[in-house]
């Protein structure tokens, strides 16, 4: 039994792609996973399987299972409770004098960049705002607040040609205890 984390792209509770949580739960149960438990209204689940799937084929089947029952193209990026936990040792900002976890985000991307999409944003240079790609995670840390910086995800999406969804530090340390708490 492993518990794994996925993570939903544009997910929210009123107008475009709008999933109740509930209904969310229910999906992923009808496709036999256990221990069910969204958080917050932007597509934040965490679910034990007991199958030997590769993650990429559980991300696919509930993909697919959201098309057929909502309609909706919604990207799944999901990672287990390992990876979530590794995050920390790969975020340089996190031993930044003064860090400030409430200016930290990271992107879960759908698929680990290539170096040739890594190379599409290495000269990208937006004070005092900084970015880190490691593996399928951007990391990126705003000092002056998330309003006015130009990294974003549509950035990222667009400017690399990847996949992602971003969530902000608080988000994944709170998801992250709630699944080693299983």
């Amino acid at each position: 039994m492993q518990t794994l984390i996925s993570f939903l792209r544009g997910i929210n509770m009123a107008g475009h792609n709008s999933i109740k949580m509930n209904d969310l739960s229910n999906l992923y149960m009808d496709l036999g996973f256990t221990d069910v438990e969204t958080y917050i209204q932007s597509g934040n689940v965490i679910f034990c399987s007991d199958k030997n799937e590769q993650v990429q084929v559980i991300s696919k089947r509930i993909e697919d299972s959201i098309l057929e029952r909502f309609n909706l193209n919604i990207p799944v990026m999901i990672r287990t409770v390992r990876e979530i936990k590794e995050l920390s040792s790969s975020n340089i900002f996190l031993s930044e004098e003064n860090f400030n976890p409430t200016k930290m985000a990271v992107i879960f991307l759908h698929e680990e960049c290539k170096k040739s999409q890594i190379q599409k944003v290495a000269d990208v240079n937006y004070p005092p705002d900084r970015f880190l790609v490691s593996g399928s995670e951007i990391f990126i840390y705003c000092p002056g607040g998330f309003g006015k910086t130009r990294l974003y995800t549509n950035f990222f999406e667009k400017k690399m040609g990847v996949i992602g969804t971003g969530r902000n530090w608080k988000t994944i340390t709170t998801i992250l205890n709630i699944a080693e708490k299983r």
